[in-house]
């Protein structure tokens, strides 16, 4: 008697081809090839429609936060810690790498961006199998220097562009007085240029009167001279020259750009544009004198974030939503914060304006951002620093360690995320409403 095998056959699916493998997952190279691409398209636009100022500064911020996110990154691989996303924005992936067991890529939505290191808090859920590589299971140095990592890349890129900037660039000398440029008075070369001033040269004294960078004694002496002359001292080239200037009088002839004193009184121009020269350190002296810049700098913004959250910054910034003269006197009191629209429209501008304003907006906002990112409070990276000095006082000598429950800061977390709602309302609105007028132009 025979019997028949009613069993299914179990047939294994065959292996993909390599070939195959490769049109699913997208190889580093290839990827990277697309958004090259993709970014040589986009500045060909930019140079087509004339916005690659506009196109430079977004380049530049979106550096900045990339970097600021890599410090997080950097220092959590040194930790052993497990990273699964590096990205670009927020919202539905448009394109993306993986890499060992990280995703590298960029997001529809460009507000910013992120690292994923599973276990930032004790409220988080984990795969048991990579609880062991958390954050929260790190020892105290590794969590600190991750929580500090971002903001120290900050502080990293304006010690680097403060140093290009004195290196490469230079900056005014506001204790010297230069000949910056000539004009015609009355349709003729003016009196400075007829009594051998030329445009570099700096001026060291006037009837005897040292400047030492002090321009309102130099032109209030020629105001007060017309149609006399004028003893000037000039450095040129390292040389000293006695000049003897007649100011003309400008009740009677015209210098362009000179906006007359009232009354009918006569006073003196003589045809010349005056600033401070701009000089280059060495790069070894660059480096003491990027040091002290950079704690000044900080020092400044350490002042006026603590302004920020203080009960008449709120107040302030309410103000200067209603109205445009609050507006514009924080702006000149330097008490203003831009929201993105207003930092990009003022980097924009320091561009046009030339290389060196630009690298000192990139300074400021470099600087802000890593103080104001400090703040100890949630979600700010300053928070998870607050969290992991207070577990690591809880833990003491004890060989467990303490874990915070965040879930009691959530309250607080909220009336942070409240306060940023409010200032990135805040500023847009002013920004919006009342444009900051160009301090470059």
């Amino acid at each position: 008697m025979s019997s028949t095998d009613t069993r299914t056959p179990i047939i294994e699916p065959r292996p993909p081809a390599p070939e195959e493998l490769h049109d699913k997952v997208k190889s580093p190279r290839r990827a990277v090839a697309e958004l090259v691409g993709v970014a040589l398209l986009i500045t060909l636009v930019a140079i087509a429609t004339g916005s690659t100022d506009l196109l430079i500064v977004i380049v530049c911020i979106i550096v900045m936060v990339m970097v600021h996110e890599l410090g997080h990154l950097l220092a959590a691989k040194r930790g052993g810690m497990k990273v699964t996303e590096y990205f670009l924005g927020f919202g539905p992936r448009l394109w993306s790498f993986t890499r060992g067991e990280t995703e590298y890529g960029v997001k529809a939505f460009p507000l910013g961006g992120y690292v994923k290191i599973p276990g930032m808090t004790n409220l988080e859920e984990v795969d048991p199998a990579d609880e062991p590589r958390t954050y929260r299971e790190q020892p105290f140095h590794s969590r600190l220097l991750v929580a500090v990592a971002g903001s120290a890349m900050h502080f990293l890129m304006a010690f680097l562009l403060l140093w290009a900037l004195l290196t490469f660039v230079g900056v005014a000398n506001a204790n010297q007085v230069q000949i910056q440029g000539a004009a015609t008075v009355g349709g003729r070369p003016g009196p400075a240029q007829v009594a051998g001033v030329r445009p570099g040269d700096i001026v060291v004294s006037v009837d005897g009167r040292p400047i030492a960078g002090n321009m309102d004694t130099l032109t209030s002496t020629i105001r007060d001279h017309p149609d006399q002359p004028v003893t000037v001292v000039v450095d040129r080239g390292g040389q000293r020259k006695t000049l003897t200037v007649v100011p003309a009088n400008g009740r009677t002839l015209h210098e362009e750009g000179v906006v007359a004193p009232p009354g009918s009184a006569p006073y003196g121009i003589v045809g010349v544009s005056l600033g401070s020269p701009v000089q280059r350190a060495t790069p070894l002296d660059a480096l003491a004198s990027t040091g002290s810049d950079l704690v000044r700098f900080t020092w400044a913004s350490v002042i006026g974030v603590g302004h920020l959250f203080s009960p008449s910054g709120v107040a302030e910034r309410f103000n200067q939503v209603t109205s445009a003269k609050a507006a514009n006197q924080a702006a000149v009191n330097g008490t203003r914060v831009e929201s993105i629209v207003g930092a990009v429209r003022t980097a924009g501008q320091a561009a046009h304006a030339g290389f060196g304003d630009l690298l000192l907006i990139l300074i400021s906002i470099n600087i802000f951002v890593g103080i104001f990112n400090l703040f100890p409070m949630l979600p700010l990276d300053g928070g998870h620093v607050a969290i992991a000095v207070y577990e690591k006082i809880r833990t003491g000598r004890r060989k467990v360690m303490y874990h915070a429950d965040v879930a009691k800061l959530m309250p607080f977390t909220w009336l942070m995320l409240m306060f940023l709602g409010v200032l990135f309302a805040t500023s847009l609105l002013t920004d919006i409403l009342h444009p900051m007028a160009n301090p470059f132009g």
